[in-house]
């Protein structure tokens, strides 16, 4: 009833180019920090139930085939045929992937020929500034070359993303460190770093995030459970800031959606789960600040449809977007897209069965959230569906 044809991943990672054996695919599809306890398996999930109905029938198996059967075809077919053919059916148009992972994935470039769609890169800005010190001498080489850098790559990208919240938590002050804090704060990490050891400097990750801002392109901030595989375990609980909550949970970013608002860049929280109440009031405060309902879909997999109803109970119906938060294997991709719009389907549907919406307003309403909304934001174009 609810349609989508239109499907943009408006935050995604590439995919992996080589052959995966059974647990070099469960470790992805895990997205764990270690391999499955003993005598369990990570197909035993939500996410793994999803990828065993959506994807067996994309390489000619049956839904629901057993694991082994499934890596087998996969194996039979090849990683760039299974992969193409996975893209291909995930319904995704447009891929906006972000190419700050270590992994060793496929490009922008290479994801828009695999799955015949469109891709645009988004940039992370903790790995540029890990890039510009590698390559800078002093203090004031790096300063200056991670500004022109940021710049610059705001030409070509479509967004910036930061995983500052991940590296070390949300509660950052909201006002841009002066000039001495941050020459201060660079002195004393490139001296302390190793060759591409990672930013978690706090003045440096404002320093940063506040250049982004200056750039006007739309800033990706990653909040909630975060995503392993940053190179940072995540620094989960502050006691000593309101009673202990959590340092990725969203609601800590509003003083600084506060500080940037009316500065002309938009803010998307991403991976918000289990957090995404708190993403979709500030998506309905602040004009600029919009929410990803990301791999929370994915994560829940049957039980999709309630967490999407609940962030469709606070945030404007324009300030949501669709992504996979995909990485590494293209079943997420499939799983991502599928769950979307079956719950899409299932929440919208049902609002239209009982008489609280029309049919036309259901439709206008999911084009928004699939493709329309995430076009307008990153400036992709209108191709006249939802907005």
């Amino acid at each position: 009833m609810i349609e989508t044809p239109s499907l943009v991943d408006q935050n995604c990672h590439g995919v992996l180019r080589t052959e995966l054996g059974l647990g070099t695919f469960e470790a992805h599809l895990g997205r764990a920090e270690g391999p499955p306890a003993p005598g369990t398996t990570f197909f035993d999930t939500q996410t793994g139930f999803a990828v065993r109905r959506w994807c067996p029938p994309l390489l000619g198996l049956e839904p629901h085939c057993p694991p082994a059967r499934y890596l087998a075809r996969r194996r039979e077919l090849g990683v760039l045929e299974a992969g193409r053919r996975l893209l291909r059916g995930s319904g995704i148009t447009t891929y906006l992937v972000d190419t700050g992972l270590p992994d060793d994935l496929t490009s922008p470039a290479e994801m828009a020929t695999a799955a015949e769609a469109e891709a645009h890169e988004i940039v992370r800005l903790e790995l540029l500034a890990e890039q510009v010190a590698d390559t800078s001498g002093t203090v004031e080489s790096f300063l200056a070359n991670l500004a022109e850098s940021v710049h610059a790559a705001a030409v070509g990208a479509v967004a910036f993303t930061s995983v500052a919240g991940v590296r070390h938590g949300l509660a950052l002050a909201p006002q841009p460190p002066g000039p001495g804090e941050v020459r201060g704060a660079a002195g004393r990490w490139l001296a302390g770093r190793p060759v591409g050891g990672p930013l978690t400097d706090p003045v440096l990750l404002r320093h940063v995030l506040w250049i982004a801002v200056a750039s006007g392109r739309p800033l990706q901030l990653h909040a909630g459970l975060g995503e392993p595989g940053n190179g940072i375990p995540s620094a989960r609980m502050d006691s000593g800031a309101r009673g202990g909550i959590d340092r990725t949970d969203p609601v800590l970013l509003a003083d600084f959606a506060r500080a940037t608002a009316g500065l002309g860049t938009d803010l998307v929280l991403l991976h918000g789960y289990p957090y995404h109440r708190h993403a979709a009031h500030l998506a309905g405060v602040f004009p600029h600040v919009y929410a990803d309902l990301g791999p929370a879909l994915a994560r829940t997999g049957a039980r999709a449809a309630a967490v999407l109803a609940e962030i469709l109970e606070l945030a404007p119906f324009g300030k949501l977007l669709f992504s996979s938060g995909a990485r590494g294997l293209p079943e997420l991709h499939v799983v991502g897209a599928r769950l979307f719009r079956e719950a899409l389907g299932r929440v919208l549907g049902g609002w239209v069965a009982e008489g609280a919406w029309s049919l036309a307003d259901a439709q206008r309403v999911a084009g928004m959230i699939a493709a329309g909304t995430a076009r307008r934001v990153y400036g992709l174009g209108v191709t006249g569906e939802g907005g």
